[in-house]
């Protein structure tokens, strides 16, 4: 049976590496997914991705590293997961809220691509607000 969310489904994994104290997690490739990872690199929150091909499964994996600072705690100290199958949730681009007064991003699915809440602001589109992570 399909995933009904695998955006949520990447956040969780992240999130649970994260508390694990992991050094990297595996994600099953996407688009879409790649395209958050990347962001979430850029933005200082993860350490590196790598689109990895694997011999005995069919498909593509991200292979993330994670991001820890010198006391060993995890740069992500929280994800959430704003808009879901069951309840999307879209905002203009003069709605889009702050994330911990400002000290958080929030991701949007934009008609520009996927975007960082500032870049989005920026570019005066609005979109989808996929998720927040601070």
């Amino acid at each position: 049976m399909g995933m009904t969310d695998p955006i949520a489904d990447m956040l969780t994994r992240i999130r649970n590496a994260c508390h694990a104290r992991h050094q990297e997690v595996e994600i099953p490739w996407s688009r879409i997914k790649e395209s958050i990872a990347f962001l979430l690199e850029d933005e200082g929150y993860l350490g590196g991705i790598k689109k990895v091909q694997l011999k005995d499964r069919v498909g593509e994996i991200l292979l993330v590293q994670l991001k820890f600072d010198r006391d060993n705690t995890p740069v992500i100290t929280g994800l959430k997961r704003v808009s879901r199958p069951g309840r999307r949730v879209y905002v203009g681009s003069q709605e889009i809220p702050a994330v911990r007064r400002g000290l958080g991003i929030n991701i949007l699915s934009t008609p520009k691509g996927i975007l960082v809440d500032r870049k989005a602001k920026k570019a005066k589109v609005g979109g989808e607000l996929l998720c927040s992570v601070w």
